[in-house]
Protein backbone atom coordinates (compact mmCIF):
# COMPACT_ATOMS: atom_id res chain seq x y z
CA UNK A 1 0.00 0.00 0.00
CA UNK A 2 1.41 3.39 -1.04
CA UNK A 3 2.28 5.82 1.72
CA UNK A 4 -0.01 8.89 1.85
CA UNK A 5 1.45 12.09 0.45
CA UNK A 6 -0.11 14.27 3.15
CA UNK A 7 -0.72 13.65 6.83
CA UNK A 8 -2.28 15.55 9.69
CA UNK A 9 0.01 17.74 11.79
CA UNK A 10 1.50 16.27 14.95
CA UNK A 11 -1.06 16.41 17.73
CA UNK A 12 -4.01 16.89 15.38
CA UNK A 13 -6.20 13.95 14.45
CA UNK A 14 -9.05 13.15 12.09
CA UNK A 15 -12.30 12.05 13.70
CA UNK A 16 -13.53 9.34 11.35
CA UNK A 17 -16.90 7.66 10.75
CA UNK A 18 -17.44 5.09 13.49
CA UNK A 19 -15.81 7.47 15.98
CA UNK A 20 -17.64 10.69 15.17
CA UNK A 21 -20.91 9.14 16.36
CA UNK A 22 -19.49 9.18 19.91
CA UNK A 23 -18.88 12.90 19.59
CA UNK A 24 -22.40 13.47 18.30
CA UNK A 25 -23.85 11.63 21.30
CA UNK A 26 -21.82 13.69 23.76
CA UNK A 27 -22.66 16.96 22.01
CA UNK A 28 -26.36 16.06 22.05
CA UNK A 29 -26.19 15.35 25.80
CA UNK A 30 -24.39 18.65 26.45
CA UNK A 31 -27.03 20.59 24.50
CA UNK A 32 -29.87 18.82 26.30
CA UNK A 33 -28.40 19.33 29.77
CA UNK A 34 -27.62 22.97 29.00
CA UNK A 35 -31.24 23.54 28.07
CA UNK A 36 -32.37 22.02 31.37
CA UNK A 37 -30.12 24.43 33.27
CA UNK A 38 -31.21 27.41 31.13
CA UNK A 39 -27.81 28.00 29.50
CA UNK A 40 -27.58 29.55 26.03
CA UNK A 41 -24.94 28.48 23.50
CA UNK A 42 -22.29 30.94 22.36
CA UNK A 43 -19.83 30.38 19.49
CA UNK A 44 -16.65 32.45 19.25
CA UNK A 45 -13.95 32.47 16.52
CA UNK A 46 -10.96 30.17 16.95
CA UNK A 47 -8.70 33.18 16.25
CA UNK A 48 -8.35 35.81 18.96
CA UNK A 49 -6.00 38.71 19.58
CA UNK A 50 -2.83 37.58 21.30
CA UNK A 51 -3.11 40.35 23.90
CA UNK A 52 -6.60 39.18 24.93
CA UNK A 53 -5.36 35.67 25.71
CA UNK A 54 -2.20 36.92 27.43
CA UNK A 55 -4.16 39.35 29.61
CA UNK A 56 -7.01 36.96 30.25
CA UNK A 57 -4.99 33.86 31.12
CA UNK A 58 -1.95 35.55 32.66
CA UNK A 59 1.51 36.25 31.31
CA UNK A 60 3.16 33.83 33.74
CA UNK A 61 1.21 30.72 32.82
CA UNK A 62 2.74 27.92 30.77
CA UNK A 63 -0.02 28.39 28.18
CA UNK A 64 1.06 31.95 27.38
CA UNK A 65 4.80 31.44 27.80
CA UNK A 66 5.25 28.32 25.65
CA UNK A 67 2.05 26.65 24.50
CA UNK A 68 0.29 29.14 22.21
CA UNK A 69 0.00 28.92 18.44
CA UNK A 70 0.66 32.61 17.75
CA UNK A 71 1.37 34.39 14.47
CA UNK A 72 1.27 37.81 12.83
CA UNK A 73 -0.40 39.25 9.75
CA UNK A 74 0.66 42.83 9.09
CA UNK A 75 0.44 44.70 12.37
CA UNK A 76 -2.07 42.27 13.85
CA UNK A 77 -1.08 39.50 16.24
CA UNK A 78 -3.30 36.44 16.49
CA UNK A 79 -3.46 33.27 18.50
CA UNK A 80 -5.42 30.07 18.04
CA UNK A 81 -7.51 30.09 21.19
CA UNK A 82 -6.00 27.83 23.89
CA UNK A 83 -9.17 28.05 26.02
CA UNK A 84 -12.59 29.67 25.70
CA UNK A 85 -13.28 31.64 28.87
CA UNK A 86 -11.36 34.74 27.77
CA UNK A 87 -13.04 34.71 24.31
CA UNK A 88 -16.49 34.38 25.91
CA UNK A 89 -15.71 37.29 28.22
CA UNK A 90 -14.45 39.30 25.23
CA UNK A 91 -17.76 38.62 23.44
CA UNK A 92 -19.68 39.59 26.61
CA UNK A 93 -17.88 42.94 26.75
CA UNK A 94 -17.82 43.64 23.01
CA UNK A 95 -21.52 43.02 22.47
CA UNK A 96 -22.71 44.51 25.81
CA UNK A 97 -24.48 41.29 26.77
CA UNK A 98 -25.08 42.66 30.26
CA UNK A 99 -27.72 44.92 28.68
CA UNK A 100 -29.88 41.86 28.04
CA UNK A 101 -30.63 41.90 31.76
CA UNK A 102 -30.07 39.33 34.48
CA UNK A 103 -27.15 36.94 34.51
CA UNK A 104 -25.73 35.65 31.24
CA UNK A 105 -25.68 31.86 31.39
CA UNK A 106 -23.56 30.78 28.43
CA UNK A 107 -22.08 27.49 27.27
CA UNK A 108 -19.81 26.46 24.40
CA UNK A 109 -18.46 23.44 22.55
CA UNK A 110 -15.46 23.68 20.25
CA UNK A 111 -11.79 23.15 19.35
CA UNK A 112 -8.89 24.68 21.32
CA UNK A 113 -5.17 24.68 20.49
CA UNK A 114 -2.04 24.31 22.59
CA UNK A 115 1.47 23.66 21.32
CA UNK A 116 2.35 21.09 23.96
CA UNK A 117 3.74 17.59 23.63
CA UNK A 118 0.89 15.29 22.51
CA UNK A 119 -0.03 12.47 24.86
CA UNK A 120 -2.92 10.11 25.48
CA UNK A 121 -6.13 12.12 25.74
CA UNK A 122 -4.33 15.41 25.06
CA UNK A 123 -3.70 16.67 21.54
CA UNK A 124 -2.51 20.00 20.16
CA UNK A 125 -5.96 20.51 18.73
CA UNK A 126 -8.40 19.37 21.38
CA UNK A 127 -12.03 20.03 22.14
CA UNK A 128 -13.73 21.42 25.20
CA UNK A 129 -17.20 22.12 26.43
CA UNK A 130 -17.81 24.55 29.23
CA UNK A 131 -20.13 27.08 30.79
CA UNK A 132 -19.92 30.59 32.20
CA UNK A 133 -22.33 32.52 34.44
CA UNK A 134 -21.57 36.23 34.18
CA UNK A 135 -23.16 38.82 36.45
CA UNK A 136 -23.58 37.02 39.79
CA UNK A 137 -21.32 36.83 42.83
CA UNK A 138 -23.79 34.58 44.66
CA UNK A 139 -22.43 31.16 45.73
CA UNK A 140 -25.56 29.66 44.13
CA UNK A 141 -24.03 30.45 40.73
CA UNK A 142 -20.90 28.49 41.70
CA UNK A 143 -23.00 25.49 42.70
CA UNK A 144 -25.17 25.65 39.57
CA UNK A 145 -22.03 25.51 37.43
CA UNK A 146 -20.83 22.44 39.32
CA UNK A 147 -24.25 20.80 39.05
CA UNK A 148 -24.43 21.41 35.28
CA UNK A 149 -20.92 20.00 34.84
CA UNK A 150 -21.71 16.88 36.88
CA UNK A 151 -25.05 16.33 35.11
CA UNK A 152 -23.28 15.80 31.78
CA UNK A 153 -21.03 13.08 33.19
CA UNK A 154 -23.94 11.41 34.95
CA UNK A 155 -25.95 11.37 31.70
CA UNK A 156 -23.00 9.84 29.86
CA UNK A 157 -22.71 7.15 32.55
CA UNK A 158 -19.58 8.21 34.43
CA UNK A 159 -20.98 8.10 37.95
CA UNK A 160 -17.96 7.11 40.04
CA UNK A 161 -16.64 10.64 40.38
CA UNK A 162 -15.38 12.91 43.12
CA UNK A 163 -15.91 16.66 43.27
CA UNK A 164 -12.93 18.47 44.79
CA UNK A 165 -13.40 22.03 46.01
CA UNK A 166 -11.32 24.78 47.56
CA UNK A 167 -11.23 28.55 47.84
CA UNK A 168 -8.33 30.51 46.42
CA UNK A 169 -9.61 33.68 48.07
CA UNK A 170 -9.84 37.23 46.81
CA UNK A 171 -6.74 39.29 45.89
CA UNK A 172 -6.17 40.33 49.51
CA UNK A 173 -6.30 36.74 50.75
CA UNK A 174 -4.18 35.45 47.87
CA UNK A 175 -1.46 38.05 48.38
CA UNK A 176 -1.13 37.05 52.03
CA UNK A 177 -1.11 33.37 51.07
CA UNK A 178 1.49 33.84 48.31
CA UNK A 179 3.80 35.53 50.80
CA UNK A 180 3.36 32.64 53.23
CA UNK A 181 4.12 30.13 50.47
CA UNK A 182 7.21 32.06 49.37
CA UNK A 183 8.44 32.15 52.97
CA UNK A 184 7.80 28.40 53.29
CA UNK A 185 9.32 27.21 49.99
CA UNK A 186 12.31 29.57 49.73
CA UNK A 187 14.50 27.76 52.33
CA UNK A 188 13.81 24.52 50.40
CA UNK A 189 14.34 25.98 46.92
CA UNK A 190 17.09 23.54 45.96
CA UNK A 191 14.85 20.60 46.87
CA UNK A 192 12.16 21.69 44.40
CA UNK A 193 11.93 20.64 40.76
CA UNK A 194 13.24 23.10 38.20
CA UNK A 195 9.66 23.89 37.17
CA UNK A 196 8.70 24.76 40.74
CA UNK A 197 11.88 26.78 41.27
CA UNK A 198 10.81 28.97 38.35
CA UNK A 199 7.29 29.24 39.77
CA UNK A 200 8.66 30.24 43.17
CA UNK A 201 10.08 33.40 41.62
CA UNK A 202 6.94 34.22 39.61
CA UNK A 203 3.87 32.71 41.31
CA UNK A 204 4.46 30.36 44.27
CA UNK A 205 0.75 29.50 44.32
CA UNK A 206 1.27 27.37 41.22
CA UNK A 207 3.79 25.12 42.99
CA UNK A 208 0.76 23.52 44.64
CA UNK A 209 -0.32 22.36 41.17
CA UNK A 210 2.99 20.58 40.52
CA UNK A 211 2.92 16.98 39.33
CA UNK A 212 6.70 16.56 39.82
CA UNK A 213 7.52 13.77 42.27
CA UNK A 214 10.26 15.68 44.09
CA UNK A 215 7.80 18.44 45.00
CA UNK A 216 5.12 16.31 46.62
CA UNK A 217 6.52 16.04 50.16
CA UNK A 218 7.02 19.79 50.45
CA UNK A 219 3.62 20.53 48.92
CA UNK A 220 1.92 18.19 51.39
CA UNK A 221 3.31 20.19 54.32
CA UNK A 222 2.77 23.63 52.79
CA UNK A 223 0.50 26.22 54.43
CA UNK A 224 -3.15 26.02 53.36
CA UNK A 225 -5.07 29.00 52.03
CA UNK A 226 -7.97 28.40 54.40
CA UNK A 227 -5.85 29.96 57.13
CA UNK A 228 -5.49 33.17 55.08
CA UNK A 229 -9.02 33.79 53.83
CA UNK A 230 -10.58 37.06 54.88
CA UNK A 231 -14.13 37.09 56.22
CA UNK A 232 -15.84 37.69 52.85
CA UNK A 233 -13.98 34.86 51.12
CA UNK A 234 -14.51 32.51 54.05
CA UNK A 235 -18.25 33.28 54.12
CA UNK A 236 -18.54 32.69 50.37
CA UNK A 237 -16.80 29.33 50.66
CA UNK A 238 -18.97 28.33 53.62
CA UNK A 239 -22.12 29.05 51.61
CA UNK A 240 -20.86 27.07 48.62
CA UNK A 241 -20.45 24.03 50.87
CA UNK A 242 -23.86 24.67 52.45
CA UNK A 243 -25.61 24.72 49.06
CA UNK A 244 -23.76 21.60 47.89
CA UNK A 245 -24.93 19.84 51.05
CA UNK A 246 -28.50 20.98 50.48
CA UNK A 247 -28.41 19.60 46.92
CA UNK A 248 -26.95 16.32 48.12
CA UNK A 249 -23.83 16.79 45.96
CA UNK A 250 -20.92 15.08 47.70
CA UNK A 251 -17.56 16.85 47.68
CA UNK A 252 -14.05 16.56 49.06
CA UNK A 253 -12.20 19.63 50.31
CA UNK A 254 -8.71 19.84 48.82
CA UNK A 255 -6.77 22.65 50.51
CA UNK A 256 -4.07 22.53 47.82
CA UNK A 257 -6.40 22.68 44.82
CA UNK A 258 -5.51 25.71 42.71
CA UNK A 259 -6.36 26.71 39.17
CA UNK A 260 -3.50 27.23 36.74
CA UNK A 261 -4.95 30.44 35.30
CA UNK A 262 -4.46 33.79 36.98
CA UNK A 263 -8.00 35.12 36.73
CA UNK A 264 -9.53 32.73 39.29
CA UNK A 265 -10.80 34.03 42.64
CA UNK A 266 -12.56 32.33 45.55
CA UNK A 267 -14.13 29.03 44.49
CA UNK A 268 -12.02 26.44 42.64
CA UNK A 269 -13.32 22.99 41.79
CA UNK A 270 -12.36 19.88 39.89
CA UNK A 271 -14.17 16.68 38.92
CA UNK A 272 -12.07 13.50 39.04
CA UNK A 273 -12.70 9.80 38.64
CA UNK A 274 -10.76 7.16 40.63
CA UNK A 275 -11.41 4.70 37.79
CA UNK A 276 -8.98 6.56 35.50
CA UNK A 277 -5.68 6.08 37.34
CA UNK A 278 -3.11 8.86 37.71
CA UNK A 279 -4.65 11.06 35.00
CA UNK A 280 -7.96 11.25 36.84
CA UNK A 281 -9.11 14.82 36.09
CA UNK A 282 -12.25 15.16 33.98
CA UNK A 283 -13.20 18.82 34.32
CA UNK A 284 -12.47 21.89 36.38
CA UNK A 285 -13.29 25.51 36.91
CA UNK A 286 -13.99 28.21 39.42
CA UNK A 287 -14.85 31.85 40.02
CA UNK A 288 -13.08 34.63 38.10
CA UNK A 289 -14.47 37.92 39.35
CA UNK A 290 -11.53 39.97 37.98
CA UNK A 291 -11.45 38.86 34.34
CA UNK A 292 -14.21 41.00 32.80
CA UNK A 293 -12.58 44.18 34.08
CA UNK A 294 -9.15 42.89 33.03
CA UNK A 295 -10.24 42.66 29.39
CA UNK A 296 -11.88 46.08 29.35
CA UNK A 297 -15.38 45.63 30.76
CA UNK A 298 -17.07 46.91 33.86
CA UNK A 299 -16.37 44.94 37.07
CA UNK A 300 -18.52 41.82 36.69
CA UNK A 301 -18.45 38.70 38.87
CA UNK A 302 -18.37 35.40 36.99
CA UNK A 303 -17.91 31.67 37.44
CA UNK A 304 -17.46 28.80 35.00
CA UNK A 305 -15.89 25.46 34.11
CA UNK A 306 -14.25 23.71 31.16
CA UNK A 307 -14.02 20.01 30.31
CA UNK A 308 -12.12 18.07 27.67
CA UNK A 309 -14.19 16.01 25.25
CA UNK A 310 -11.27 13.76 24.24
CA UNK A 311 -10.72 13.02 27.92
CA UNK A 312 -14.42 12.24 28.35
CA UNK A 313 -14.42 9.83 25.39
CA UNK A 314 -11.24 8.17 26.66
CA UNK A 315 -12.87 7.70 30.05
CA UNK A 316 -15.92 6.11 28.43
CA UNK A 317 -13.70 3.74 26.43
CA UNK A 318 -11.77 2.73 29.54
CA UNK A 319 -14.99 2.17 31.50
CA UNK A 320 -16.72 0.26 28.70
CA UNK A 321 -19.47 2.88 28.26
CA UNK A 322 -21.07 2.66 24.81
CA UNK A 323 -21.75 6.13 23.47
CA UNK A 324 -23.40 5.25 20.17
CA UNK A 325 -25.32 2.52 18.41
CA UNK A 326 -23.87 0.76 15.34
CA UNK A 327 -24.47 2.66 12.13
CA UNK A 328 -27.71 1.62 10.44
CA UNK A 329 -30.16 2.64 7.74
CA UNK A 330 -33.92 2.02 7.75
CA UNK A 331 -34.26 1.11 4.09
CA UNK A 332 -31.92 0.02 1.30
CA UNK A 333 -33.37 -0.17 -2.24
CA UNK A 334 -31.74 -2.96 -4.25
CA UNK A 335 -32.10 -2.33 -8.00
CA UNK A 336 -31.81 -4.42 -11.16
CA UNK A 337 -31.43 -2.38 -14.34
CA UNK A 338 -31.49 1.30 -15.26
CA UNK A 339 -35.26 1.72 -15.00
CA UNK A 340 -35.19 0.34 -11.45
CA UNK A 341 -32.34 2.71 -10.55
CA UNK A 342 -34.33 5.70 -11.85
CA UNK A 343 -37.40 4.55 -9.90
CA UNK A 344 -35.35 4.13 -6.71
CA UNK A 345 -33.80 7.60 -7.09
CA UNK A 346 -37.30 9.10 -7.30
CA UNK A 347 -38.60 7.10 -4.33
CA UNK A 348 -35.79 7.94 -1.92
CA UNK A 349 -37.03 11.51 -1.23
CA UNK A 350 -40.51 10.15 -0.44
CA UNK A 351 -39.19 7.82 2.27
CA UNK A 352 -36.87 10.51 3.63
CA UNK A 353 -39.64 13.09 3.80
CA UNK A 354 -41.54 10.65 6.02
CA UNK A 355 -38.58 10.63 8.39
CA UNK A 356 -36.88 7.34 7.41
CA UNK A 357 -33.24 6.97 6.46
CA UNK A 358 -33.00 5.46 2.98
CA UNK A 359 -30.26 4.75 0.46
CA UNK A 360 -29.46 2.75 -2.67
CA UNK A 361 -26.48 1.45 -4.61
CA UNK A 362 -24.48 4.21 -6.31
CA UNK A 363 -22.08 1.99 -8.25
CA UNK A 364 -24.28 -0.23 -10.48
CA UNK A 365 -23.24 -3.43 -8.74
CA UNK A 366 -24.81 -6.90 -8.97
CA UNK A 367 -27.80 -7.82 -6.81
CA UNK A 368 -25.51 -10.05 -4.71
CA UNK A 369 -23.10 -7.19 -4.09
CA UNK A 370 -25.97 -4.85 -3.25
CA UNK A 371 -27.34 -7.27 -0.66
CA UNK A 372 -23.88 -7.51 0.89
CA UNK A 373 -23.73 -3.72 0.97
CA UNK A 374 -27.16 -3.60 2.65
CA UNK A 375 -25.81 -5.95 5.34
CA UNK A 376 -22.71 -3.78 5.74
CA UNK A 377 -24.91 -0.71 6.13
CA UNK A 378 -26.93 -2.63 8.76
CA UNK A 379 -30.13 -1.99 6.79
CA UNK A 380 -33.30 -2.89 8.69
CA UNK A 381 -35.30 -3.47 5.50
CA UNK A 382 -34.63 -3.78 1.77
CA UNK A 383 -36.80 -3.33 -1.31
CA UNK A 384 -35.77 -5.36 -4.34
CA UNK A 385 -36.77 -3.70 -7.61
CA UNK A 386 -36.45 -5.02 -11.16
CA UNK A 387 -38.33 -4.67 -14.45
CA UNK A 388 -40.97 -7.27 -13.46
CA UNK A 389 -41.65 -5.49 -10.15
CA UNK A 390 -42.03 -2.17 -11.95
CA UNK A 391 -44.47 -3.67 -14.47
CA UNK A 392 -46.56 -5.36 -11.76
CA UNK A 393 -46.39 -2.50 -9.23
CA UNK A 394 -45.42 -4.79 -6.35
CA UNK A 395 -41.95 -5.12 -4.85
CA UNK A 396 -40.05 -7.57 -2.67
CA UNK A 397 -40.01 -6.07 0.84
CA UNK A 398 -37.48 -7.91 3.00
CA UNK A 399 -37.11 -7.78 6.78
CA UNK A 400 -33.34 -8.25 7.09
CA UNK A 401 -33.44 -9.03 10.81
CA UNK A 402 -36.16 -11.69 10.59
CA UNK A 403 -35.07 -12.94 7.12
CA UNK A 404 -38.69 -12.66 5.95
CA UNK A 405 -40.01 -11.13 2.75
CA UNK A 406 -43.32 -10.36 1.08
CA UNK A 407 -44.63 -8.76 -2.12
CA UNK A 408 -46.17 -5.32 -1.57
CA UNK A 409 -47.00 -2.12 -3.47
CA UNK A 410 -44.93 0.87 -2.43
CA UNK A 411 -47.84 2.49 -0.51
CA UNK A 412 -48.14 -0.58 1.75
CA UNK A 413 -44.37 -0.67 2.20
CA UNK A 414 -44.55 2.85 3.57
CA UNK A 415 -47.38 1.81 5.91
CA UNK A 416 -45.32 -1.14 7.14
CA UNK A 417 -42.35 1.11 7.86
CA UNK A 418 -44.52 3.54 9.80
CA UNK A 419 -45.85 0.71 11.96
CA UNK A 420 -42.51 -1.01 12.52
CA UNK A 421 -40.15 1.96 12.83
CA UNK A 422 -40.19 5.20 14.78
CA UNK A 423 -39.13 7.83 12.20
CA UNK A 424 -35.90 9.60 13.17
CA UNK A 425 -35.62 7.52 16.35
Amino acid sequence: MAQPKYRTHVGMVDILPGEVEKWQTIERIIHEEAQKFNFEEIRTPILEQTELIARGIGQLTDIVSKEMFAFERGDDQYVLRPECTAPVVRAFVEHHLEQRGGTQNLYYIGPMFRAEKPQKGRQRQFHQFGAEILGSDDPIADVECMAFMMSVYERVGITNTSLKINSVGDPESRDAYKKALADYFTPHKNELSQVSQNRLEKNPLRILDSKEEEDQTLVAEAPVIGDFLNKESADHYRKVKQYLDELGLAYDEDPHLVRGLDYYTRTAFELVSPDLGAQDALAGGGRYDLLVEEVGGQPTPAVGFAAGIERLILACDELGIKLSKPKSVDLYIVTIGDKARSWALQQLPIFRQEGFSATMDYAGRSIKSQMKDADRENARYTIIVGENELNEGTFTFRDMEASEETQLPVEEILDRLEKKLDPQE
